[in-house]
């Protein structure tokens, strides 16, 4: 990608700066707060903050807001990001400079998936359970692959992210991955998880599943997985699913299929009790995706404790139609004069 003369020199004037380099490289290691950076580099705020709308004014990096607190991110979308990721690979990653700042990012990692991890512990117990009463994540995923195939995507947008499971699964596949989750103490345990697996392409962050912080059309693949029985409106999220999906893009749901276990709705506040092959296949015809299949996972027979089925289904938005053909007088045959 070309850019034009005075824009090349501006771009390289602001990377140029060795504070605004260091940032840059940072960033590149994962999504940091200004609180992460100020840390790490041993510099007030303010001036972090500066250099930081500096760098975002030049299309460098990317803001975006989590409750009180602001991440930063290099951008992987617009003209500047090709020599943003040229200029950073010329970097000797034996300069002390950047070693020191990089042996500060682990450390703030290393604490970052700590805390993380403290929240995943304080709530074991209740997922271990949940997981207890339908197939494994293991079988689930497996299947997942299958449908999914092995083709390479642009982009990726998982919803209700979670630990960031998914954004896992496929990482070979994706160039952008995206997951978006309500709670941000799961947000810790997906970027613990990514920043663990060493996955920069995929980052999460805060968001509502009915309204998304993305436009429409943006995204080759979207999943919802084990998300719309928590909702009260889950047809709203398929909706807002849609929007977001490519001509020809697809969607996958991973739920449970109707059960009697009326206790998950007190005790883990399920909102619905599962779906029918039915009314999700509905849900997806009235805004506009077709069903390609449905699966069934069965767990094995558990004499002692209840089991649930889950249920996938692949859905895909409608290929973009041909402009249509203009035909001129000139273009129709000749008929015999007579």
């Amino acid at each position: 990608m070309s850019l034009a003369l005075e824009k090349l020199v501006d771009v390289l004037k602001t990377a140029g700066e060795p504070t605004r380099f260091r940032l840059l490289m940072l960033l590149s290691g994962g999504d940091l707060t200004v609180s992460d950076l100020t840390d790490i580099l041993g510099q007030s705020q303010p001036r972090i903050s500066r250099h930081l709308k500096l760098l975002s004014e030049e299309g460098l990096i990317e803001r975006y807001q989590e409750g009180a607190w602001a991440f930063f991110r290099l951008s992987r979308e617009g003209e500047t990001t090709q020599l943003a990721g040229l200029l950073l690979r010329q970097a000797d990653p034996t300069d002390p400079v950047l070693v020191r700042d990089g042996e500060r990012l682990a450390e703030v990692k290393r604490i970052r998936s700590e805390r993380a991890q403290a929240y995943f512990s304080r709530n074991a117990t209740e997922w271990d359970e949940l997981r207890r009463l339908h197939v494994s994540e293991a079988q689930v995923e497996a299947a997942l692959v299958d449908l999914v195939g092995e083709e390479a995507m642009d982009s990726l947008l998982d919803l209700g992210t979670g630990t960031g499971s998914i954004l896992q699964l496929f990482q070979n596949q994706y160039r952008r991955g995206v997951g978006i989750d309500a709670s941000r103490d799961m947000l810790s345990v997906a970027r613990a998880n990514l920043d663990r697996a060493g996955i920069l392409k995929a980052s999460v962050r805060h968001g509502d599943i009915f309204n998304l912080p993305a436009e429409a059309g943006d995204f080759d693949l979207v999943t919802i997985h084990q998300v719309l029985h928590f909702l009260e409106q889950p047809e709203r999220a398929i909706a807002e699913a849609a929007r977001v999906l490519r001509p020809g893009g697809r969607l996958v749901i991973v739920d449970l299929a109707p059960h009697s276990l009326d206790y998950l709705r007190d005790d883990h506040a399920h909102l619905r009790l599962g779906f029918s092959h039915q009314i999700v296949s509905d849900w997806l015809g009235k805004v506009g995706l077709s069903v390609e299949k449905v699966i069934d996972l069965r767990p094995q027979d558990q004499k002692d404790t209840p089991a649930l089925t889950v249920t996938i289904w692949l859905a895909r938005s409608p290929v973009a139609a041909a402009p249509p053909t203009t035909v001129t007088r000139s273009s129709l045959p000749l008929e015999n004069a007579s």
